[in-house]
C-alpha cells in the first residue's frame, strides 16, 4: 500500500522501546496501533491551526492492520499516514510503516468520525478540512 500520486502524506520515526518487544523477540502488535495513533494525532496537529483543532475530535471507529515483516529490537520504523475518502462524519485514513530497509513491517487502515468537541456529536468533515490534508 502506497499513497496515491500528489497525495500529501505525514511521516514520522519510531524508535522501539525495551517496553515494545514481546515474547516472540519483535515489536508487539498493539504497538503497531499505538503508532496508527501517533501518525494521525501528530498529522492532524502539523497540518491545522490549533485555533481550529480546539473546535474538533475524532473517534476511532475501526482499525484494520496488516503484519508484513517483523520489526526487531533497536530497529527504527518509518511511518506514514495520509486520507482517504470521506462519507459525512466519517474519513478514512492509511498507514505504512516500513522498516530501517524500506520493507513494509505493517500496514493499516482506520476509519475516523468527526466530532463537534463542544457537542460531542457527529458533524459532516467540511470541504475545506479535506482539502488541507489531500
Amino acid at each position: 500500500m502506497t499513497p496515491p500520486d500528489g497525495q500529501q502524506t505525514f511521516t514520522f520515526d519510531f524508535a522501539p522501546q525495551d517496553r515494545d518487544i514481546d515474547e516472540n523477540g519483535h515489536v508487539n502488535n498493539v504497538v503497531y496501533l499505538a503508532w496508527m495513533q501517533d501518525l494521525a494525532t501528530g498529522h492532524w496537529r502539523a497540518r491545522l491551526p490549533a485555533e481550529e483543532q480546539s473546535k474538533w475530535a475524532w473517534v476511532a471507529l475501526r482499525h484494520e492492520l496488516d503484519y508484513r515483516r517483523a520489526l526487531l529490537p533497536h530497529e527504527t520504523a518509518v511511518g506514514v499516514t495520509w486520507i482517504g475518502d470521506r462519507r459525512g462524519p466519517r474519513m478514512d485514513r492509511f498507514y505504512r510503516i516500513d522498516g530501517p530497509d524500506g520493507e513494509m513491517c505493517a500496514q493499516g487502515r482506520s476509519e475516523w468520525c468527526l466530532i463537534d468537541a463542544g457537542t460531542r456529536k457527529p458533524v459532516r468533515v467540511p470541504d475545506w478540512m479535506s482539502e488541507m490534508f489531500r
